[in-house]
């Protein structure tokens, strides 16, 4: 069987994941890689079996890939059947109070990235700029130095040597030097390898709401250091938000909410895009269901069936990444295996909603959202269960919410990642997000290389409704949208891009989907280049009343570099790139 790829499948394959010799040339097919990549983690099943199992499982999750069904994360396809081995996506660092600390943490930062894992941390814990140290009669030269040094170390290092390292940065509210780190990306260019976000309790928010003072502590002592107005603090969130686009929030009460193994530990901090939040030294394996492959032929329904075999298979492919991982670092293997989190996700809702004609900004679909990831999720955690009869509990099950009522494998089993690459190798919408535009650049993807994209399923639509025309697309390719056009209401309400779509429905699809995520959920909130301070103000206010875990807002414009460009022929238009 040889996987039916598009021409940008293609290209992203051959440059970073095809296996190469040392002269550069690719000695790989896609078809093998899959191979390659299914062997690998069906090795898994002779601990538990024998070769006659691992032989049939292969074939499963060979068949699985190559109908493009599911995809692991980038490392897992990168590294399986590898001398490096690792199969991770991401990782949370500790990053204590000294220095033997900091750069210890630095040190296993740049063994994983170099190994293609991403990172995430959370410096509030350091002592804030000018604090006397004692040990050395000096002053401490604060978090957002620190912050700096990381991200001056990742942009000299590529993750398993085909991609750039990509961090997650968080100092919570209450940090003397929080003001600093709020506008730390104002300028452009500064932390370019990371993302930053504020770790948000609902303490503040309530302040905000009722303008109260807040209180900024030493992280070690507990002393009070300043108090200011917890509305000046937000508007500075917020307007930095829309200037340059960061900082995110990560909300820690809801996070901690959900925390599978509060005895372990409280989570204060999350993966680089958000949708994995993490104890230190956990370590998560990421894979997404391509959704928009299970519509029933010649209907608008989903393949319930075909779709929960689907999980089964994803599930066990993910439990069996665990078995087969080379851990780098000793302390990550034994959080790992101690919690055995996944994250099973999907792909392709913008498609899927598309195919069933339902418009992205509809109660309709925020109706199937929650009704499709309810079943996900599901039967996500029915496999979990099973497997844990078949293979036993994960180590710290005793110390999980789950005791002693459920007897289960995997900590958490579901997560909503951004599917950046691994939606271009699948061929269809990414993560959960509605289509960007329906034609449009993605710029500095490779080795800042451009793919053109014009949506396939769109050119479908058009030639099975007799609306084809030569004319159409040509203005699609100049903006990227049909408002244009002079096509019906119905299909512009149809293909609305993420621009033209409220960010009120932006998040109601993140939370329709956080209902029944274990982890979280990754998801842009993007907006025009029209938004306004107000606009961005009540999205944040609007996410965390909804129990987001954490929020992301794009305002279009306010980078010089973006993730993708609307239209292919508008040369005017801003332009976008993507790591």
């Amino acid at each position: 069987m040889n996987p039916l790829l598009s021409d940008n499948a293609h290209t992203v394959l051959n440059s970073r994941y095809l296996l190469k010799n040392e002269d550069g040339v690719i000695v790989e097919s896609p078809a093998e890689l899959f191979k390659r990549v299914a062997n690998h983690i069906a090795k898994a099943e002779l601990t538990f079996g024998n070769a006659a199992d691992a032989k049939a499982w292969e074939e499963k999750f060979y068949t699985l890939m190559c109908k493009l069904k599911f995809m692991p994360n980038s490392p897992t396809l990168m590294n399986a059947g590898m001398p490096l081995g690792q199969l991770s996506a991401c990782f949370v660092l500790p990053v204590e109070d000294s220095i033997e600390s900091i750069f210890t943490t630095l040190k296993n930062t740049a063994i994983i990235q170099q190994s293609g894992g991403g990172t995430g941390f959370n410096f509030s814990a350091l002592r804030p700029e000018g604090d006397f140290i004692s040990s050395s009669s000096g002053h401490a030269s604060g978090p957002v130095s620190f912050i700096k040094i990381f991200d001056a170390a990742t942009q000299h290092i590529k993750q398993g040597g085909k991609r750039r390292g990509a961090n997650m940065g968080i100092i919570n509210i209450d940090h003397p030097d929080i003001e600093e780190f709020i506008s730390v990306k104002r300028e452009e260019g500064v932390l370019s390898n990371f993302n930053i976000s504020v770790g948000i309790y609902d303490t503040f928010m309530l302040a905000v709401e009722q303008d109260l003072n807040w209180q900024l502590k030493h992280p070690g002592t507990g002393k009070v250091m300043k108090e200011i107005k917890a509305r000046i603090l937000w508007n500075t969130i917020v307007e930095n938000a829309w200037s340059s686009g960061d900082p995110g929030l990560v909300f820690l009460d809801t996070v901690n909410e959900s925390n599978p193994t509060p005895v372990v530990g409280a989570i204060n901090c999350t993966n680089p895009c958000g949708e994995v939040p993490l104890l230190a030294y956990e370590a998560c394996n990421l894979g997404s269901i391509n959704v928009s492959k299970f519509i029933l032929s010649n209907s608008k329904q989903i393949d319930w069936k075909n779709l929960e075999e689907t999980i089964h298979y994803s599930i066990r492919f993910l439990d069996n990444v665990i078995e087969m991982n080379n851990y780098i670092i000793p302390e990550i293997k034994a959080m790992v295996s101690g919690n055995r989190k996944i994250g099973l996700g999907i792909m392709g809702w913008a498609e899927l909603l598309i195919k069933m004609h339902i418009p992205y900004d509809s109660e309709e679909a925020i109706q199937l959202a929650e009704q499709l990831m309810k079943f996900i999720n599901e039967k996500s955690k029915a496999v979990s269960v099973e497997l844990a009869k078949q293979r036993g509990v994960f180590k710290n099950w005793k110390k999980s919410i789950y005791y002693p009522q459920t007897s289960i494998r995997n900590a958490t089993r579901t997560s909503i990642a951004p599917t950046g690459t691994i939606s271009i190798i699948a061929g269809t919408s990414s993560s959960i997000e509605p289509l960007f535009a329906l034609a449009f650049h993605r710029e500095n993807v490779l080795n800042n290389e451009t793919l053109d994209d014009i949506n396939p399923l769109f050119v479908e639509y058009l030639k099975e409704n007799k609306l084809y025309a030569e004319a159409i697309i040509q203005q699609v390719k100049k903006t990227g949208t049909l408002a244009e056009t002079n096509l019906s209401a119905e299909v512009k309400s149809l293909f609305k891009t993420s621009l033209e779509i409220e960010p009120q429905w932006h998040i109601r699809h993140q939370v329709a989907f956080q209902k029944y995520t274990d982890n979280a959920v990754s998801k842009t909130i993007n907006m025009p280049a029209e938004a306004t301070i107000k606009d961005i103000n009540n999205a944040y206010m609007y996410a965390w009343k909804q129990k987001a875990k954490g929020v992301t807002i794009f305002r279009y414009g306010s980078k010089q570099k973006q993730v993708l460009k609307s239209g292919i022929d508008n040369q005017d238009a801003c332009h976008v790139c993507i790591s």
